[in-house]
């Protein structure tokens, strides 16, 4: 999995896959190198109906190097009525951006959410915004990984052959941006879900770096982790996560060093570089065999399964939806 069912048990978090962050994607838009495309998907198999009405979807953007949110898009979803649904999305600065809450600028209010093929973009100012279904475009042999998970991480790691999301579906919001609104060098970004409960927003779910949180992560504190911040990684993580990698060949200071490669949990980008993982991320990275080669101490080798073949050239470069 990338961030697929990342909760604890290999659950959705709060049970609900429409707050289950799948994936995100950061790299320069093909067509202008001055624009950055953001991609941010959930709902794992589309097991749900849209958006959660009561969550803020959220992009953040650390600018300065100093693990907080110097910008941040939220987006907010209506209720579904008669299959139709419409999104609120906002772009924050500052103090703005460090809040849960939805604040800053409206870029746009009540766009439709696209709930099959026939969805598209709508243009937001100086960017372009994609709401809606479309094919998953992560692909992994995740019934390895699974098998060995269950069998306690024991014996050699074995790829099956089968790339467990070929016809799946997500929900996906995708931005195409000016870079000027994302500041002027280097970026880190992640994603995270919050849930609105008695007035206050709840954290759900986050991801930075692909398939982190599902499978390093101990079952017992994957929860805790959804539910803290990027800039808390180091002091919170870092012990588990090495001891994890000892577990798996890793000598004690090689394991703090690899740990620190993934935390704090931040997808880093210099722009004035190739997008492909761990600097950015495309839809074609093997970030699956990469996490499993890294978990494994070298010992995984690359997975079978390849790219998916429904990616479109053009925004929002996912592929439409499965029937």
């Amino acid at each position: 999995m990338s961030n697929h069912f990342s909760a604890a048990n290999l659950k959705s978090p709060g049970d609900d896959a429409r707050l289950d962050l799948t994936d995100l994607f950061v790299f320069a838009a093909p067509d202008d190198p001055a624009r950055t495309v953001l991609i941010m998907n959930a709902c794992p198999f589309t097991k749900g109906d849209g958006f959660h009405p009561g969550a803020v979807y959220r992009l953040n953007i650390d600018t300065d190097g100093d693990l907080l949110a110097d910008a941040a898009f939220s987006f907010t979803f209506s209720e579904l009525n008669d299959g139709r649904q419409t999104v609120t999305a906002c772009y924050a600065t500052g103090s703005d951006a460090q809040t849960r809450e939805p604040r800053g600028d409206i870029l746009i209010e009540a766009a439709e959410v696209g709930l099959d093929a026939t969805a598209m973009p709508v243009q937001v100012g100086s960017s372009q915004l994609f709401t809606g279904k479309r094919s998953d475009p992560f692909f992994a042999d995740a019934d390895g990984v699974l098998h060995w998970l269950i069998d306690g991480q024991e014996g050699d790691f074995q790829w099956t052959g089968t790339d467990t999301f070929a016809g799946a579906n997500i929900f996906s919001i995708a931005l195409e941006v000016p870079d000027d609104m994302l500041g002027s060098g280097p970026i880190g970004a992640w994603i995270t879900t919050s849930l609105r409960r008695d007035g206050m927003l709840v954290p759900m779910d986050r991801g930075g770096n692909p398939s982190f949180n599902p499978i390093l992560n101990a079952d017992d504190i994957k929860d805790e982790f959804n539910a803290t911040d990027p800039v808390d990684d180091v002091q919170h993580h870092l012990k588990p996560l090495s001891e994890t990698l000892q577990r798996h060949g890793y000598a004690s200071d090689e394991a703090d060093a690899a740990a620190l490669t993934l935390l704090p949990d931040i997808l880093h980008y210099d722009r004035t570089k190739p997008a492909h993982y761990p600097n950015g991320r495309v839809m074609t990275d093997d970030v699956f065999s990469n996490r499993m080669v890294f978990m494994t101490h070298g010992q995984a080798n690359p997975q079978g399964v390849k790219p998916h073949d429904d990616l479109m050239a053009v925004f929002p470069f996912l592929g439409t939806p499965h029937s």
